[in-house]
Parts: structure tokens; sequence; C-alpha cells
């Protein structure tokens, strides 16, 4: 199956719903549920006014666009910064695998939309390098920050992922790091003015990123060990197939690997920080995941590892639809 990926037409397009149709069959029969904690920012206000109330239907069309949506742009991202050898779509392909791989991963959340707001993030970081104008790109990229950790707290770790890359891609320069954090402050300064004109100052605390050290679960069933070892497996796969190829990269490339490298690492460990945000709140290391992980799906000349990788997928994704149609909830 690997292969139908591993070109670069429009027909991938149509194999990637149908992928993503096959990752989660079990919407036929039970619908995506929707998880929005209301204290998590202003997305999860929206998914809980607006999303609970669309029929059944409706939730299963809205999850299974949006993850083909964010899979076709992460995939054109990357292809267009010629961060692989080979233009295909496995980028894409790995996104969706990874949607199922963990049951949390598999409904309407918080995350889930953000993950547009990561995307638009990396974007940014990534044409920092040479950029003729850096302190307006990192003034816009704070803004984008800010806005992000507004809309949905946990995103509030990207400010740690910027200023890494931000490391990472150019010399250290006070005046742009300076301009960097303003941009993610501005947000909330009109929020703060907003509120306080009308009288409301003191739903601003609502609005602040609350973090505290947990452990998202106490108890490990088997199913979970074999999920976790998988995402593990993938992640090391495709980190060993990058470093292969990562030496005969351009030094621009290997800076956006680098960005990458640092929002995968940063963005790890969400669920251990968040408490309220649950083990959905990881799905944001999807985008990050799938960019080192398709390495194991596209560079390796035989299909042999791709394909073990790829099925052992498919076995976690059948046991998780089987599961979720009768245990639902």
């Amino acid at each position: 199956m690997v292969f139908l990926f591993r070109d670069k037409s429009i027909a991938n397009i149509f194999f990637l719903l149908l992928l993503s149709l096959a990752v989660h069959l079990h919407f036929f029969i039970v619908p995506p549920p929707v998880v929005a904690n209301v204290n998590d920012g202003a997305i999860s206000m929206l998914i809980a006014n607006y999303a609970t109330s669309l029929p059944q239907s409706a939730l299963f069309v809205v999850y299974v666009l949006v993850v083909v949506l964010q899979a076709i742009r992460l995939n054109m991202v990357l292809g267009e910064m010629r961060m692989f050898q080979n233009n295909s779509y496995t980028t894409a392909m790995a996104y969706v695998l990874l949607s199922g791989i963990l049951p949390q991963w598999c409904s309407i959340s918080s995350a889930l939309v953000a993950n547009f707001l990561l995307i638009w993030i990396f974007i940014k970081l990534s044409r920092l390098y040479n950029h003729p104008s850096p302190k307006t790109l990192l003034f816009n990229t704070g803004l984008i920050v800010g806005f992000s950790v507004i809309c949905y707290h946990p995103t509030a770790i990207l400010i740690g992922v910027v200023l890494f890359a931000l490391m990472v891609v150019r010399p250290f320069r006070l005046a742009e790091w300076v301009i960097l954090l303003m941009g993610v402050l501005l947000p909330y300064y009109f929020l703060f003015a907003f509120l306080y004109l009308g009288d409301r100052i003191a739903e601003f605390k609502s609005f602040l990123p609350y973090l505290q050290l947990h452990l998202p679960l106490t108890q490990w069933s088997i199913a979970l060990i074999v999920q976790v070892s998988l995402l593990f497996v993938m992640m090391v796969a495709g980190l060993v197939y990058w470093q292969l190829t990562h030496k005969r990269m351009v030094i621009q490339i290997r800076k956006n690997w680098g960005v990458m490298m640092v929002m995968l690492f940063i963005l790890l460990p969400i669920p251990f920080l968040f408490q309220q945000a649950g083990i959905e709140s990881a799905f944001m290391c999807a985008v990050p995941l799938a960019a080192f992980s398709s390495n194991a799906f596209s560079v390796p000349r035989r299909l042999v590892l791709p394909n073990i990788l790829f099925w052992l997928a498919v076995a976690v994704l059948a046991y998780n639809n089987w599961t979720m149609v009768m245990q639902p909830g």
C-alpha cells in the first residue's frame, strides 16, 4: 500500500480520503466524540457551543475533512521547502495513520483545530533563515503564537518552540528576541484592554494558561502500551532514515529540519504539563511526528520496512476500530 503514496499525483488525494475513511471506519457506527474543556481557551468554547449540536454525520465529515486537509497542507509545505529528496504523499499518509493510533486522537478537539495554527507557525519559522525582514517576520510569528495561546492554552508551549527555533535558525540578536516576545504579548494586551473597557477584567485570568505537572494516565493497559510503542517505533525509524539523508541537505533545509526537531521534542510533554488538556492535546505532536516518520516510508529503496510499519499500524487501527465500536465512549 505504501507505493501508492510514494509518487505525487492528484490521485493521491483520493487515496488519502479513502485511507482516512478506513482508519476511522468506526465513525460509520459511532460518531467522533466532541472533547472540549471550556477552560482551555476560545477554540474549546466554540467547540462546546457549536460542535456538540451538530448531527452525527456532520461530525464524521468535519473530522475527516480536517484531518485530510491538514495532512495535505503539511505535505505541500514540506514539499515546497524541498525537505525530502523526492516529492511524495508519504507525510500526508503518515499523518492520517497517526490520527487513529490513539483512541483519544479520534475526536473533535481543540488540539485537532490547533494543528492548523501549528503548521502555520512552522511555515513562518522556516522562512527566518536569510529573510530580508526578519524582525517583521518574527513579530508576525509572535502574534500568531500569542493568538494561539488565547485560542488553546496548551499551545503556550509553542513559546518555547519559537524561542529555541530562533536559536537554531539565526545568530543571537537581543532585538529580535524582544520583538518576538512583543508579538507574543500583544494579543494579550488587546484582550486585556477589551475586557477592561467592558468592565470584565475578572475574566482575564480564564485566558491565561495553567501549568501543572501530573501524569495524564494512572493505569496502562496492554493496548495502550502497544499503541505508544508503535508511535515510538515510527518516530525512531523516521529519525534513523532522516539521519542518513541529513548530511546531503543544504544548510537551509537542515535548519528547517532543526526547527521541526525542536517542535517534536518540546511538544511531547504537553499532556504532562496541562492537567485538564488530556491525551487529546498530544495530537499536536502528530505534525512533527508525521514529518519525521515519513522518512521511514519514503527513503528506503525497498518497501519491506515501509510495508511492515504500515501493516503494524493497520493492525493497531483495526483493533482500535473494533474496541471503539464494541465499547463506545
